[in-house]
């Protein structure tokens, strides 16, 4: 009986827990083997965190290899293209530091519209919105409104771009390969719209421009809703900025905002097609 009390004794000790293994030390990777792991973290956690852990990882995301296997990863036809692109309009120096990839990979402003708060959700930035008359900002209605409204005298919106601010560096710009579409829309009652779309070097000299003054809207148009556009495809070297400005005025001259809604306004970068 003794011996069987001892093995039921003996059978309740827990068995000892495992030793924990040592935590994953990346910095103890090869560099390769790093360099394909940081190529799963999203591009803005890269520059924002990542490069700040040591001086080898900011190398490794001030490289331009880790941004170019991150372009890879995308197998589309137009990845593919945006790849071939990327590589063909590097910098004299290969090892230029920072790679200008990394703000092109974190921003990404191919095909994206680079006009800010382009529908007035979020209020009016005096700088981007001033009264032709007093140069003060155009008020909007309710806080659901999604257009810049004008009245009876005419209202501007101006907006500078900075190309490279967006994503984009001066080899890509002024490779050929790239064109800039504008958008500019108006509608509701009677009015009328001027759109001016000028492209910039860095001293913001004009380089190109283009001008539209169609036809008024007439009033009681069933709120009709046009638009004018602009394909820059033959892009002079050296453009660096795009200002777009466009001014709406009622044609009633009715007390209020009821001139040209413009909404929906963009600048977009595109590749050109081959």
């Amino acid at each position: 009986m003794g011996a069987s009390a001892s093995r039921c004794r003996a059978a309740r000790v827990p068995a000892p827990e495992p030793e924990p293994e040592g935590e994953l030390d990346l910095s103890q990777m090869p560099p390769e083997l790093l360099l394909v792991v940081l190529s799963h973290v999203p591009p803005r956690t890269l520059l924002g965190r990542c490069r700040q852990v040591c001086r080898g990882w900011r190398d490794l995301v001030d490289s331009q290899a880790l941004w170019l296997l991150i372009l890879a990863r995308d197998h589309s036809a137009a990845g593919r293209a945006l790849l071939q692109l990327a590589r063909s309009c590097q910098s004299p120096s290969c090892n230029a530091r920072p790679c200008p990839l990394g703000r092109f990979c974190a921003r990404r402003p191919i095909g994206r519209n680079l006009i800010r708060n382009p529908c007035g959700q979020g209020g009016i930035p005096e700088e981007v919105v001033q009264d032709a008359g007093s140069r003060q900002p155009v008020a909007l209605g309710a806080p659901s409104q999604t257009c810049f409204v004008t009245s009876f005298i005419w209202c501007r919106k101006k907006q500078v771009l900075d190309l490279e601010e967006e994503g984009l560096w001066p080899e890509l710009l002024d490779s050929g390969r790239i064109e800039i579409c504008t958008w500019g829309a108006r509608h509701d009652s009677g009015c009328m719209y001027r759109l001016l779309v000028q492209l910039l070097d860095a001293n913001q000299t004009v380089l190109d421009k283009f001008s539209a003054v169609p036809d008024p809207i007439p009033q009681w148009n069933n709120n009709v809703c046009l638009h004018v556009t602009h394909v820059f495809s033959n892009i002079k070297m050296g453009v660096r900025f795009v200002s777009f400005e466009h001014w709406g005025q009622d044609t009633e001259f009715w007390a209020g905002h009821y001139g040209a809604r413009l909404t929906n306004s963009s600048v977009m970068v595109q590749v050109r097609p081959p």
